[in-house]
Order: structure tokens, then C-alpha cells, then sequence
């Protein structure tokens, strides 16, 4: 009987486009069902909660509640939520974040198709799991030294950074992760701290450095 039952899935990415692409992709398998999308984090914590899916398929990067805060909450509703990232960034740091925020798999999106549904079968399996190129990077990182700074931050710390350097208020971001502004000026403040950073303009610069953010992006945002 197991072999027949579908993995019901949550796919999580801002772009409609996007998503259109993997669904049509993931419903080709015999095994796999789409069965809800979400846009950001807070939709993807109300999605999860109503359809309880077997998998979350979540990109990292996404306007209002990110991917990171949105793992974080799915895990306090259920610690056994199966969640695999699905991100453009391939610095190593952001799927050092995404397990400790509770993913089981990270995938960048510059992988082949079958790396993906390779993916989600492990991660159903309760395997982790990274794509290649991810693996490469984390074993190289652990050979250099001047990376490890990314690696202090709380997972809590790490979204917040991805939010200062994407230009969004202390308001912004306190409302949208549920916090006071304090709280985010006091982190924000830890966060420069941590970095050995003095400025909001050496945050900016070390993040681009670190490929937090890059300079498509951000002439992309002021546009």
C-alpha cells in the first residue's frame, strides 16, 4: 500500500511563474501532488497548518516573512514537518541557517530537475540532503576561515540581516516577524557586532562579499 500513496506537497515561492515551472515539473512524477502554494512565509505557516502536507518545498528570499522565519514556525506547529529549501543562493551560510532552522534538505535552483526529485524522496524518507554544489561549498568553506563570522548568527539574526541589506525598515521588519522595533535595532546592533561591522553601508558591502546580496539585486530593488 505504501507505494501507492501520493507526497502531498506545499510548494513556497514568490513567483508565480515559478512555481508554474516546478508544479508541472513535481505533478509529472506518479508519486507527487501539488496540493497548495504559498508566496511567503506567512502564508506558507497558514498553508501548512491547513492542508498539512507531507513535504514543503521553500525558497529562502521572498517579500514580507521569508523562508527561514517561516521553517522556524512550522517546526513549533509540528516538529515533524519534512522541509526541503529550494534557493538561488548558493552560499553555503543560507542552508547552514535553513538546518538549523529545521530543513532536512537544501537545493539550489541552478540544479537539474532530477536533483530535486531526488531530493524530495529523501527528505520524505527523513534523509538530509544537499545538492552537490552546496556540498562543495560547505566542504570548502570548512577548509577557509573568514566565512565562519555568517555562521555565529541565530538563525533569528541571519532573516534579519537578509531583510536590513534588502533595504526594509526596523518598523518593516518588526511587523512582519511579529517583534518591537527595539528588538530589531538591539539585533541589529548584535548582528553588526558579530560581523565587525561599525556601519549600515560595511553591513551592506560585507553582505554583497558574503553573497547575502548581490549588486543585481540591488540596482533590481531601486528600480
Amino acid at each position: 500500500m505504501q507505494s501507492t500513496h501520493l507526497i502531498q506537497i506545499l510548494l513556497v515561492d514568490d513567483h508565480a511563474i515559478v512555481r508554474e515551472g516546478y508544479r508541472s515539473l513535481l505533478q509529472k512524477q506518479d508519486t507527487f501532488n501539488v496540493i497548495a502554494e504559498a508566496t511567503n512565509g506567512s502564508e506558507a505557516y497558514f498553508e501548512y497548518k491547513k492542508h498539512q502536507p507531507d513535504i514543503v518545498i521553500m525558497d529562502i528570499s521572498m517579500p514580507k516573512q521569508g523562508g527561514l522565519e517561516a521553517i522556524t514556525r512550522i517546526k513549533q506547529f509540528d516538529p515533524q514537518a519534512k522541509i526541503l529549501v529550494f534557493s538561488m543562493h548558493q552560499n553555503p551560510s543560507f542552508a547552514i541557517q535553513a538546518t538549523r532552522a529545521g530543513a532536512l534538505g537544501y537545493v539550489t535552483k541552478s540544479s537539474e530537475p532530477e536533483v530535486l526529485i531526488r531530493a524530495i524522496y529523501d527528505v520524505q524518507q527523513n534523509k538530509h540532503t544537499l545538492s552537490s554544489d552546496i556540498a562543495q561549498a560547505l566542504a570548502l568553506e570548512k577548509l577557509g576561515t573568514n566565512s565562519t563570522a555568517l555562521e555565529q548568527l541565530t538563525v533569528r539574526e541571519f532573516e534579519i540581516l537578509r531583510m536590513l541589506v534588502d533595504a526594509r525598515t526596523s518598523q518593516d521588519i518588526a511587523d512582519t516577524l511579529n517583534i518591537s522595533p527595539k528588538t530589531v535595532a538591539n539585533t541589529h546592533y548584535i548582528i553588526k557586532k558579530k560581523l565587525g561591522v561599525n556601519s549600515d553601508i560595511e553591513l551592506t558591502h560585507l553582505a554583497i562579499k558574503m553573497n547575502i546580496l548581490d549588486l543585481l539585486t540591488l540596482s533590481a530593488s531601486d528600480s
